[in-house]
């Protein structure tokens, strides 16, 4: 097997930038530039918006009121005479739905392997669902097995992630660890002098962060850390890439803590902006408990910029505690703490910085490309022998009916169409 084609589903794609738009993006450009395959996407709508890849099929799509975030309306007539054509050997999704539930359709459909990489803990958006939390996380978690039923082969971007499946599913064959690789040219490429001085940053000293605005991300503890921060600092300036439905209410958060000339919401910035931005800076600052592989950390590591973050999933899988970054608690007066210590101490920020680039350079996209076109091979070979995943259904999880909950969600769905 020499070429391989290749149909990903995703929810989010450009010109959507969060980090599963990324690792896509990432993976992608090496599979086809470096190793020869070919990648089909099929992603939500974007009317308006330029394409500036080929092969990139859209769906229809909605942005949800008060989230900023597509919901994709799995239904094309066109990709559903589209795909037979297009003689694919595996389908990759990456979300569980809807578009998942569309990837795994086509995949019996059409007698493909399905590969499914479980790109967050699903668990801890919960509370989007509306109903009891503890109830929320269970239904996830048994709808989250039935579809991984259906795959060949599991992909987690971190040994957290990992670790969470075994415990959870009980699945332990046909689950690899594949990171979202990294090309660190742009990152090493970008010209932050220049862009600062674009930014009018001047000589303050600029602590970055990036990431969706929203409730899972913790950013009122980096709020609070850098009001801490900013009583003893006069020349310092927090600055905040992203956008999202929490947006409005940490702005309003800044004006009551008195910092709010001193924090920049960026919103939304073009996907080739980010190297700049984060070359330009001087210090990445996170405080995001619910990251499955910590990618906007390595980027910002691969920018040369030493790290201070709250010590947690997927953050911890990128960033070695005093290596190329402090970790703290989850705790605003820890994370201002180590903030004050990194600049305090140029030795150490010197050291930091020196680490960065050996760990960027760890997580290089081609070789982790390779590793998924190995994964492909296994998949097409199991799909041919009748292997699927495995998992151990004496797990709790396996006494929950998911349907019921989901057919409320359904409805609550429904009502923002």
């Amino acid at each position: 097997m020499n070429r391989l084609h290749i149909a990903m589903f995703t929810n989010t794609y450009l010109p959507f930038t969060n980090g599963i738009t990324r690792s896509i993006n990432s993976f992608r450009q090496a599979l086809e530039g470096e190793l020869g395959h070919n990648v089909f996407i099929f992603a939500q709508g974007a009317d308006d918006y330029e394409e500036p890849e080929p092969f990139i099929f859209r769906y229809p799509s909605l942005e949800i009121p008060f989230q900023k975030y597509p919901l994709t309306i799995p239904v094309s007539r066109f990709v559903d005479r589209l795909l037979p054509r297009l003689k694919l050997n595996v389908i990759h999704a990456h979300h569980p739905a809807p578009l998942g539930t569309e990837a795994a359709r086509h995949a019996k459909n059409l007698d493909l392997p399905l590969v499914f990489t479980h790109h967050t803990y699903y668990q801890e958006y919960s509370h989007y669902i509306g109903l009891p939390e503890e109830t929320s996380r269970r239904v996830i978690e048994r709808w989250i097995a039935d579809y991984m039923a259906q795959c060949q082969h599991i992909i987690a971007p971190s040994p957290s992630i990992k670790q969470m499946i075994e415990t959870t599913y009980g699945i332990h064959d046909r689950l690899t660890v594949i990171p979202t690789g990294i090309d660190t040219r742009p990152y090493t490429a970008a010209d932050g002098r220049a862009f600062r001085q674009q930014l009018d940053w001047g000589d303050d000293t600029i602590l970055i962060s990036v990431g969706r605005m929203a409730e899972e991300k913790n950013w009122p503890t980096l709020l609070e850390a850098a009001q801490i921060m900013f009583s003893q600092r006069p020349g310092v300036r927090l600055v905040l890439l992203g956008d999202g439905p929490a947006r409005h209410d940490l702005e309003k958060q800044a004006k009551e803590l008195g910092i709010a000339d001193r924090v920049t919401f960026t919103g939304n910035v073009p996907f080739d902006d980010v190297p700049k931005y984060l070359k330009a800076a001087d210090l990445f600052c996170f405080a995001s408990v619910t990251e499955t592989q910590g990618l906007v950390t390595l980027e910002a590591m691969a920018a040369g910029l030493p790290v201070v973050a709250v010590d947690a999933t997927g953050t911890s899988d990128a960033v070695d505690h005093e290596v190329e970054g402090l970790l703290t608690p989850n705790d605003s007066a820890a994370l201002a703490a180590a903030i004050e210590r990194v600049l305090d101490d140029q030795e150490l920020y010197a050291r930091l910085q020196a680490a960065t680039a050996v760990k960027a350079a760890q997580f290089d996209i081609i070789t982790l490309a390779q590793q998924l076109v190995d994964v492909y091979q296994q998949a097409v070979a199991d799909k041919r022998d009748g292997r699927a995943i495995q998992m151990d259904e004496k797990k709790s999880i396996f006494n929950v009916d998911w349907k019921k909950p989901l057919a409320i969600l359904e409805e609550k769905i429904a009502e923002l169409l």
